[in-house]
């Protein structure tokens, strides 16, 4: 066994520890960097392009970011926050664009409506309500509402199609929305670091993290090919392993993980390549999410653009699976399972009853159930049309709460040790939209006195929202919208070159 010491080592080859660690190499060149990924290509599990979604979440369609009040009442704070995240994420995309160390926009993100559908009295009058509320703030002001069927079949003639003119619907569309292929984006994030100098280690599985008597961490890994064990010791430790995270946070030790658990649910979807479909339909189109169903499980039709090929995903139709890796263990689940988590786990479970009605309803569900939810939103969908592919595994942390024993934590959730010397990610969606916001905020919590007098400027320069926001400045939110959308390559129309009006006020 052999043991070196590193600056960093990132576990996981998805688009958190791609983002990591391109950020570091920003400021901090000369580090050394580690990767251990068990699989023999980045980007397998979640930030694969057919493992997600690929929405790029602005909360310009979802309506779990803007959830109505026992009285009535809503909230935009939620959404606007989800959605100056991601306008971070836009800004360094651009930047590495402008320098090269991304490719060709359209390899990885592309124009794409965002538009949320619904049907019936009630959640008509809520979709006008949050429309009214959204329309005014400057992230989301080229937001349109209809309730005329006609109106709305000019953005998505198939959702109108053969649909009963007694339905009551509505819509919103977003032109700024996107659709964003993580796994292209992961792949370009790591050749820039391979070529900075990183070591990217494949087929390579982290075991367990050791602290050491100095602070440092001692990563056992083992390879998959059969060279053996080995270890190697490191400054700092960043989990970005997905599903993986949970049981490798464990291992170290650490006090902040103790009352964390997971729960894994599997995400699949109905996709057609039918060009007679997909060529009719260019929008993703969010829903309301069935009662006691996860935020994450909330109904989209959405076309996707993955290796240039566009397509149409529908879903998620939820299954299960103990494994936390969509290519992992069956272990995986009980043996996540510790003293300290038991009761939040066991709290949870007893609970969360439309969560666990709405997992049997779909494991049980035919294949023209399936459909029938389909046609719900696309009234003309043929069975002999689409396929049935399994998405990403999702782990729903749980974890303990004062009031209630265990909750069920939806979102995303940053562990960080009190020494600032290791941090992890769980949870789910939002996730790979909000990277640059959770990994700025990683080495702001773990390098605090190297943020604050070196490394925040650079930062600014690369996303010049950063600790600003976008949504209180008007002029400014304008002005990023339109750089990143000239880019990004986000509108036809887009000017070739930077206004003195984006110049002014970026």
């Amino acid at each position: 066994m052999s043991t070196k010491t590193v600056d960093v080592v990132l576990i996981g080859g998805g688009i958190m520890s791609a983002t990591l660690g391109t950020l570091i190499k920003q400021v901090r060149p000369d580090w050394t960097i580690e990767v251990f990924e068990s699989r023999s290509e980045v980007a397998t599990e979640s930030s694969n392009g057919w493992n997600n979604a690929g929405t790029g979440h602005a909360a310009l369609c979802e309506l779990n970011y803007m959830p109505e009040g026992k009285d009535g009442s809503l909230s935009a704070d939620k959404a606007i926050n989800i959605n100056e995240q991601f306008q971070l994420s836009r800004e360094w995309w651009s930047t590495l664009v402008e320098r090269g160390i991304l490719g060709e926009p359209s390899s990885f993100i592309n124009p794409t409506p965002h538009m949320t559908f619904v049907q019936g009295e009630e959640n008509v009058d809520y979709l006008r309500r949050r429309y009214e509320l959204l329309k005014t703030e400057p992230l989301f002001s080229d937001m349109e509402f209809s309730d005329d069927p006609a109106k709305i079949a000019e953005w998505v003639p198939l959702v109108i199609d053969r649909r009963a003119k007694s339905d009551v619907v509505a819509a919103t569309r977003s032109e700024s929305g996107t659709d964003v292929d993580f796994g292209a984006l992961t792949h370009q994030l790591f050749d820039y670091l391979k070529g900075a100098g990183a070591n990217l280690h494949l087929e390579t599985e982290v075991q367990k993290l050791k602290r050491q008597s100095d602070g440092t961490w001692d990563v056992h890994v083992r390879s998959r090919l059969g060279y053996g064990a080995t270890t190697t010791n490191a400054k700092f430790v960043f989990v970005g392993a997905g599903g993986g995270a949970l049981p490798l946070l464990q291992s170290s030790g650490i006090p902040e993980i103790k009352g964390f658990g997971g729960f894994p649910i599997s995400g699949k979807f109905l996709k057609t390549t039918n060009p007679e479909i997909v060529e009719q339909h260019n929008a993703k189109v969010y829903g309301k999410a069935a009662v006691g169903a996860p935020p994450m499980s909330v109904p989209h039709l959405d076309t996707r653009v993955i290796d240039g090929k566009k397509s149409i995903l529908f879903g998620p139709y939820a299954g299960f699976s103990p494994n936390f890796l969509k290519k992992g263990s069956w272990w995986d689940l009980p043996g996540s399972i510790r003293a300290h988590n038991l009761g939040p786990m066991v709290k949870v479970g007893l609970t969360e009853f439309g969560l666990e009605k709405y997992l049997v309803s779909e494991l049980l569900a035919s294949r023209e159930k399936q459909m029938e939810t389909l046609r719900q939103y696309l009234p003309s969908a043929r069975s002999e049309d689409w396929e049935m592919v399994t998405a990403g595994q999702r782990v729903q942390v749980m974890k303990k709460d004062p009031k209630l024993g265990g909750i069920l934590q939806f979102g995303t959730e940053v562990i960080t040790g009190a020494d600032g010397s290791i941090a992890g990610l769980l949870g789910a969606s939002p996730g790979a939209s909000t990277a640059v916001h959770a990994m700025l905020g990683v080495l702001r919590t773990c390098f605090p006195d190297e943020y604050t007098s070196e490394w925040e400027q650079t930062f600014k320069e690369q996303v010049p929202a950063l600790g600003e926001g976008l949504n209180g400045r008007p002029d400014a939110a304008k002005a990023s919208l339109a750089r990143t959308t000239r880019v990004l390559g986000l509108a036809a129309d887009a000017p070739a070159e930077v206004t003195a009006a984006e110049a002014a006020t970026a």
